[in-house]
């Protein structure tokens, strides 16, 4: 038996085990749902009035790309971790559990570092937290769901991607 909150005492009825397998998916999603939408109201206004204006390299992606990548990511990340959450039957997935809640709060955090607080060195500080945070994530979910680790690889992709765009941005504001 585990430490973990997310245990439960063994064994439970089929009902039991079905409402709370249910109850944390639901959670899951609506964790990654409230994530995007504080991030998206965190970035509305300095993306229209500061962002264009910001020095950028020349490899940057248009604006519309950021909605769909976002998006897509935020739903693999929802159905990386409720594969996790589902596995809870085998040893402990608390690890995997708590590297991906942190690596959520990081997510929203490097929003609020970079277009909320509108300066891209504290944002490249908290993407490279971040990123060490999601490759941890990937490793932890590989190891309960090989699915669960290979949905988190785009992710990890792209927040390497974001981090060398955030930290020409840095360079290119110096």
């Amino acid at each position: 038996m585990s430490a973990c909150a997310f245990a439960r005492p063994h064994p439970q009825t089929p009902a039991e085990h079905r409402a709370w397998s249910r109850g944390g998916v639901v959670v899951i999603a609506l964790a990654c749902l409230a994530v995007a939408a504080a991030g998206g109201l965190v970035t509305a206004g300095s993306v229209r009035s500061w962002y264009p204006d910001l020095p950028k390299p020349g490899w940057t992606p248009p604006d519309w790309v950021f909605g769909p990548v976002w998006t897509a990511l935020y739903l693999t990340m929802a159905v990386a971790a409720s594969r996790v959450w589902l596995a809870r039957d085998r040893d402990d997935v608390c690890c995997p559990l708590t590297a991906f809640g942190l690596q959520l709060a990081a997510n929203l955090l490097w929003s609020v570092c970079f277009f909320g607080l509108q300066s891209p060195l504290l944002g490249f500080l908290d993407i490279l937290v971040l990123w060490g945070l999601v490759g941890l994530t990937v490793v932890q979910f590989w190891g309960v769901s090989t699915l669960a680790g290979g949905l988190l690889v785009p992710y990890w992709l792209w927040v390497s991607y974001a981090a060398a765009l955030n930290g020409s941005i840095v360079l290119m504001t110096r």
